[in-house]
């Protein structure tokens, strides 16, 4: 039940990502120029990369050993304190760089001033510690009144073309005071330190191989929009860069369970409870399978039909590329439900670093020739092969261990039943009329295709209806004998 609550409110959370944006930008682009809104986007980016050097990998890596040790406040106490300086160090030191970059780089020097708060923000943050503990509720409603205070900021107070600053600030300090604000929380969980005991550097070479596999994914993202451009063109290179973000847009309802099962995963693995990590890790797949199957087809039913309604005629590439990079949400659903729920939690740092490096790697060399054949969509399948890689790696690796057709029994009735929802979608996402902001058809396309597809999970009596049954009466059961 407690993980159950814990991916609501990280669902819940990501939506509200989602459906925020909609709302503020509109606003926001309405009163600042399209050079205001590139310069911020600029200055963000570069802060980011900082942020994310000094951070290192401490937010996978300090959420699982908190989880590793939460049975002991001792311990743990001592743990947090260790990876809090060690990240206060390395922030610290990214801070320094940051100052020294600073010095050269004199165009945008006071948006990038103003942007470095969030740097700032990065020394006191401390969700990964509340995330060790599954304990979500702090973190994601401490999350939830910062967007819902900045945007209401922005709102109240961005009335002007010159308010850029003003809008950088609200973004950068919301950041601040949201981190800070969790700290009042730590007075009855951690115990104060005793600084000679302290042995920081110990995390250092193990955060950073959690690290570099987020080093590898940016760098082949970012990879691939540049060559696209040289080999392509700067408008496909959008093209690109547009589809993706939508893609991982619908990730988020699915990778919402592996950041919530990793620190339970960390914690079966400290006490050799084997039994229970296969366990759950089946429950797991079956949620994302069901979850990410549904929305691969969906995607390929709609796609076209929800960028006439979100993009102009000219965007009309997009739809083409969402189809063709819609496998990617079944294989990311896949690498993330044994990279962050087998392979992390379990110490396999290095082949988990792996998978993602063999990835990358595969990615640039397909780029060149796909590129030069097929333009963007050969970049865009290139990208699809490159995530079949990392998933086939992780597989082959999970299998030493784990039995795979246990994980994945009864998968193929997805199939099938998306399969058999997507005829009727997409015949009738060709028949109705499809037009800018036209809204209606899109919404009755999606709903068309959630009843078929409820219905078809029903009849073929998938893995996830029956522990959906299973987990209904007992829910039932417990109530009748509380009562």
């Amino acid at each position: 039940m407690k993980i159950l609550k814990n991916y609501i409110y990280n669902v819940g959370y990501n939506l509200l990502t989602i459906i925020l944006p909609i709302f503020t930008m509109p606003y926001v682009t309405g009163i600042l120029s399209p050079k205001s809104i590139g310069i911020n986007t600029a200055t963000n980016a570069t802060i980011t990369y900082f942020l994310l050097a000094g951070s290192l990998g401490i937010n996978i890596y300090g959420s699982r050993e908190i989880a590793a040790n939460r049975d002991d406040q001792k311990k743990n106490s001592q743990i947090f304190w260790e990876i809090e300086f060690l990240q206060f160090i390395t922030i610290t030191i990214s801070v320094g760089c940051f100052i020294v970059f600073l010095s050269f780089q004199k165009q945008y020097q006071n948006y990038l001033l103003i942007q470095s708060v969030a740097l700032i923000a990065g020394l006191f943050d401390i969700s990964w510690f509340f995330m060790g503990l599954e304990d979500f509720k702090k973190t994601v409603l401490r999350n939830f009144m910062v967007k819902i205070g900045s945007a209401i900021l922005i709102f109240t107070l961005i009335k002007d073309k010159n308010d850029l600053g003003l809008y950088i600030a609200i973004l950068s300090f919301s950041q601040l005071v949201g981190n800070v604000t969790m700290w009042p929380y730590l007075r009855k969980l951690v115990d104060f330190p005793e600084i000679k005991n302290l042995r920081i550097f110990r995390h250092l070479r193990p955060a950073i191989s959690l690290f570099i596999p987020q080093v590898a994914i940016m760098i082949y993202l970012t990879v691939n929009k540049t060559m696209i451009w040289k080999i392509d063109s700067v408008t496909a290179s959008g093209f690109y860069d547009y589809t993706d973000k939508i893609i991982k847009i619908t990730l988020a309802v699915v990778t919402s369970l592996g950041v919530v099962l990793l620190p339970r995963m960390t914690n079966l693995f400290s006490k050799n409870e084997h039994e229970e990590i296969e366990r759950y890790l089946k429950y797991s797949a079956t949620a994302m399978l069901c979850i990410s199957i549904a929305i691969t087809m969906g995607i390929a039913a709609v796609g076209q039909t929800f960028v006439n309604c979100f993009f102009k005629p000219a965007y009309h590439e997009i739809g083409i590329l969402m189809i063709i990079e819609a496998p990617v949400v079944v294989l990311i659903a896949m690498s993330n439900l044994i990279g962050r729920q087998f392979l992390i939690p379990t110490r396999r740092n290095k082949k988990f670093t792996l998978s993602v490096t063999y990835g990358a790697i595969s990615n640039i060399i397909l780029n060149v020739p796909a590129i030069m054949l097929w333009g963007v969509r050969g970049a865009m399948a290139a990208t699809v092969v490159a995530e079949f890689v990392i998933t086939y790696y992780q597989i082959m690796v999970y299998r030493k261990t784990m039995s795979v057709r246990k994980l994945f029994e009864g998968s193929w009735k997805y199939l099938v039943a998306a399969v058999i929802m997507f005829i009727p979608t997409f015949y009738l996402s060709n028949q109705l009329e499809s037009g800018y902001r036209n809204y209606r058809n899109l919404l009755i396309e999606i709903m068309v295709g959630m009843v078929i597809y409820i219905t078809a999970n029903i009849i073929l009596r998938t893995p996830a209806v029956k522990i959906f049954r299973e987990f209904v009466q007992n829910n039932l059961k417990n109530k009748i004998r509380g009562k």
